[in-house]
């Protein structure tokens, strides 16, 4: 058996992939290009865990075949190292973020070099905290900024086409996406001073800022996003989260709405994934209306999808922060209504969403029905409303609507029927059938047409119109964090001033300390230095949110270097866009969501070609731990093999999966472990002095010990064995367990297709002979199957086609170089650091990554003749070779004309002839 070295041979290629820079880029645009890309890792201090790599592999896997097959391919890997969590340990600690992010990076980068992961090397590198980068972030926000939305081209534009439309027509004629209340003409505009104008302006650019309810967790300072907060506390720590009106910078991302949904379906991403963008969005059509307050000059407007149902509405309610709520209250319900709405406020959507309990107050307040004369109907405010959605208001109709059904049989509200023949006795339902009753002039209508009917009704009488409307808000960007790149703004007069370009990267300032300012702003609000611009005016405190500088990475990887453009616009026409991008699918609406808008952005203002980022997107699965148990019996320190426990009562307490081999329990090392808590312990082994433990699969976590460290499994069996036993875990999508008993079938493989190569002195055995039709089928029918499952993500049956290989190679003796040679190139994806070292072997002077990728011959692989087993009254009693594209009746007939067939009958005629195409020839006689 020849000497199958992987750690010398792995480390040798890994320093040479490094030295000759193999996958570097090429600047070769005549050939076809395939951009395959990671989603953007944040370099945590605890390093990857091997349920990590499953996707960082996948991609190398796509990258290499491609590389190999022609393409010049982009493979890059950069680091979003901005976050909340290594601004957390600065303030635990005093170490400086750029300090702990750059040791996590390199340990990242060394546990991507141990994997034999083909990266661009240039833009491993590239992390979202270098003032080189975030400089062109910032830029990109100065573009969104300097922009607005003009619905009538429906695409973003420059401010000043918008500043041209004012000095000629004012405000008339425009429509844009915008939040100024009134109008002015051509003369007025000009007669404004130039800061008015700039303060107009601002309530137009894409880029502006709201005072806007946010997620406040003092004890972290700083904003969470909903998806942050849970049952009140902040994800991170566990901190109590209020509800508080803050300074935000926003983006007018809903213009963009139906944009964004038609996009979806240009791409190819798992349909779950478009349903959870489609769902976010969350496009309705129906119409905005006013009600008349009763004893006010002011009108409550909401939207309706269903305003058909208008003569069924029995009350209205107000979300707790609509500013009415305290307009309205009367004087004797101000006390309690107040109270409820601040505490409503405080509570994060999701949670008022999911909430079961149902909870509201009447403000005392009435507003009169629009075509039911003298019809009062009541204001209520209730958490189940969102101000974020539609205008905040809702009409509230009973006999439609199951939140409303059971919030006025929670507090003893009308409930009148508006369909024929609806049952409301026990549940509410969705009128999509019948004709209304009780509706005024809609009665006899079917359901279809009362809509239309209605909202005509409500446009005549002047107080509504058809309106599509969105789910969709304009996300916050701002975080009251100092581990962010800086906003290149000035405040002047309380105004946001843009700096100019010439003035970035606005660098983030050194800290001596990394808690809020005195009223919440961000950490850096106590650099006054720094705060003071030196051409006036305070720079913004906050910093970006962690997704800036990830909504657009993949446009710097082709161009990391370029400190003249954020990416050169040939490059980015040849690269972009990404062809094969792999993630988890916790970002659907998230990062997805934010790279798709800025990408529109950058697209409509003229600075990039293409108007979607990801092409086609795959979601790995999640590779889950094999928790190792050992058996505590209850009320001792004694534990139980896990043969022992059967009729015991017993509990199972977690032990490190790192010292348990096979099931098998190290006693020596479990009594050093956790500070040495098992030191006394006793342990009750089995008859055979093994201590067995038992085992559940469940998420790889610290908490449950069942973590396994990548370097540990390569230091053990090598990077192309962990590669290839995580690709035959199953397939690349669905959630597998991690079992480290199960890799040494992996390595044995590998060691096997060693020794097709060499002799037990490590010499090549390789030959110049001739293969047989038989080698070049097993050839063929690999090139096939591999390359099929490689652009099908198909990568465990892939594995499994690779031994099927060498196995057929075996029994054939094969040692043809025109068979084995090939045979490299298509394993070499999978296992590239032990196909480089046979490559070379083989007398090559240059890397495999540069190799032919074999070209399939289907002719080898067809089959010409099949051998029919024969079978005389179920015995088998002989072979027929006879033509594979016969017919059943052919195959008989030559079956039956066969010397072999006569010997065996002797002269006996069969009663009957079964021919099984393809697989026998069954004869009763």
């Amino acid at each position: 058996m020849g000497n199958y070295d992987f750690q010398a041979l792995e480390a040798k290629w890994q320093k040479y992939w490094k030295e000759n820079r193999t996958f570097a880029i090429e600047q070769d645009t005549i050939k076809p290009k395939y951009y395959v890309l990671d989603m953007f890792p944040y370099p945590s201090g605890a390093g990857l865990h091997v349920g990590h790599p499953l996707g960082y592999i996948a991609t190398d896997i796509v990258a290499r075949y491609r590389k190999n097959a022609g393409f010049n391919v982009l493979h890059p890997m950069g680091f979003d190292a901005f976050g909340l969590p290594a601004e957390q340990y600065a303030m635990e600690t005093g170490q400086h973020p750029a300090v702990t992010t750059d040791a996590n990076i390199k340990t990242y980068q060394a546990q991507f070099e141990r994997l034999g992961l083909a990266h661009e090397p240039d833009s491993t590198n590239m992390r979202t905290s270098d003032s080189s980068y975030y400089k062109w972030t910032q830029w990109i926000f100065l573009q969104i900024f300097h922009s607005w939305y003009n619905r009538k081209t429906d695409r973003a534009e420059h401010i000043d086409t918008l500043r041209a439309h004012f000095g000629t027509r004012g405000t008339e004629g425009l429509d844009a996406v915008h939040d100024f209340e009134g109008g002015f003409t051509a003369a007025e505009w000009h007669a404004f001073p130039t800061e008015r104008q700039h303060e107009i302006t601002l309530h137009f650019r894409m880029a502006y800022i709201a005072y806007t309810e946010v997620n406040w967790c003092p004890a972290l300072g700083t904003v969470l996003a909903n998806d942050e907060v849970i049952n009140g506390v902040s994800e991170r720590g566990g901190h109590p989260v209020e509800r508080k009106p803050m300074r935000q910078w926003a983006f007018r991302m809903r213009a963009y709405a139906d944009r964004l949904l038609k996009g979806l379906d240009t791409l190819q991403w798992p349909e779950s994934i478009k349903e959870q963008q489609r769902n976010w969005i969350g496009r309705s059509e129906g119409a905005n209306f006013s009600f008349e307050l009763e004893g006010h000059a002011d009108r409550i407007e909401v939207f309706s999808t269903r305003p058909d149902t208008i003569f069924g509405v029995s009350f209205m309610v107000l979300a707790p922060e609509h500013p009415m709520v305290e307009q309205i209250v009367t004087a004797d319900r101000r006390e309690e209504v107040l109270e409820y709405a601040t505490w409503a406020k405080n509570r994060s959507e999701v949670e008022r969403q999911q909430e079961k309990k149902i909870t509201g107050k009447f403000t005392g307040a009435h507003v009169k029905h629009p075509f039911l004369e003298g019809k009062l109907i009541p204001v209520w405010t209730a958490d189940y409303v969102l101000w974020g959605y539609g205008t905040g208001a809702i009409m509230a109709v009973p006999a439609g609507d199951s939140r409303d059904y059971a919030f006025a049989r929670q507090f003893g509200l009308e409930i009148p029927p508006i369909i024929e023949g609806a049952d409301i006795s026990t549940e509410a339902y969705e009128a999509k059938e019948g004709r209304f009753i009780n509706s005024g002039f809609l009665n006899g209508l079917e359901v279809k047409d009362g809509i239309r009917k209605a909202i005509e009704a409500l446009e005549a009488k002047g107080i509504g119109k058809a309106r599509i409307n969105y789910r969709l808000r304009d996300p916050n960007f701002s975080r009251q964090r100092y581990w962010g790149e800086p906003f290149p703004i000035v405040f002047q007069n309380g105004l946001p001033h843009a700096l100019p370009e010439s003035e970035l990267p606005v660098v983030l300032p050194a800290v001596d300390r990394y808690e809020p300012g005195e009223e919440g702003e961000g950490p850096l609000a106590n650099v006054k230095d720094w705060m003071q611009h030196p051409g006036g005016g305070l720079r913004e405190s906050n910093t970006m949110p962690g997704y800036a500088g990830s909504s657009w990475y993949f446009l710097r990887y082709f161009d990391v270097n370029n400190d003249g453009t954020f990416s050169a616009k040939d490059k980015e026409q040849y690269w972009m866009n990404v062809d094969l991008y792999v993630g988890g699918s916790e970002h659907a609406v998230g990062h997805l969501l934010y790279s798709r808008f800025w990408t529109k952005v950058l697209f409509d203002l003229g600075h990039i070609s293409h108007e979607e980022p990801f092409q086609k997107l795959v979601n790995q699965g999640m590779i889950q731990g094999r928790s190792s148990l050992m058996y505590r019996l209850r009320g001792t320190e004694t534990y139980l093999s896990a043969g022992l426990i059967e009729g015991k009562e017993v509990d199972p307490i977690h032990v490190d999966v790192n010292i348990v081999e096979n099931d098998i329990l190290d006693l020596e090392r479990v009594r050093t472990t956790r500070g040495g808590e098992y030191a006394d312990a006793e342990f009750v082994t089995e008859a055979d002095g093994t201590f067995r433990c038992g085992s559940q699969v469940e998420k790889m976590s610290k908490r449950y010990y069942n973590v396994v460290n990548p370097n540990d499994v390569c230091a053990r069996y090598g990077a192309d064995t962990m590669r290839l036993y995580e690709m035959f875990l199953g397939p690349l999508e669905d959630a597998k367990p991690w079992n480290t008993n199960g890799i040494e079938g992996s390595f044995r493989f590998l060691r096997k297709a060693w020794n097709l190569f060499t002799d037990d002195e490590n010499r090549v055995t390789v030959t110049d002979s001739v293969p047989n039709a038989d080698e070049l089928r097993n050839l063929h029918q690999t090139i096939g199957k591999v390359q099929d499952d490689i652009q099908n993500l198909s990568f465990n049956t892939t594995v499994a086609q690779y031994m099927k290989f060498v196995n057929e190679a075996q029994r054939l003796k094969t040692s043809s170089r025109a068979i084995l040679e090939p045979f490299l190139v298509v394993l070499s994806p999978f296992a590239p650091h032990f196909c480089e070292e046979l490559w070379q072997m083989l007398g090559h002077q240059t890397s495999i990554a540069f190799a032919q990728w074999p070209v399939y011959d289907e002719r080898h692989v067809a089959v010409s003749s099949i051998d029919y087993p024969i079978q005389v009254n179920g015995k088998l009693r002989g072979k027929v070779s006879v033509a594979a594209d016969l017919s059943k009746e052919d195959v008989e007939k030559e079956v039956m004309a066969s010397a072999e067939v006569a010997g065996i009958l002797a002269g006996a005629v069969p009663k009957k002839v079964i021919v099984v195409p393809g697989r026998i020839v069954n004869l009763v006689v």
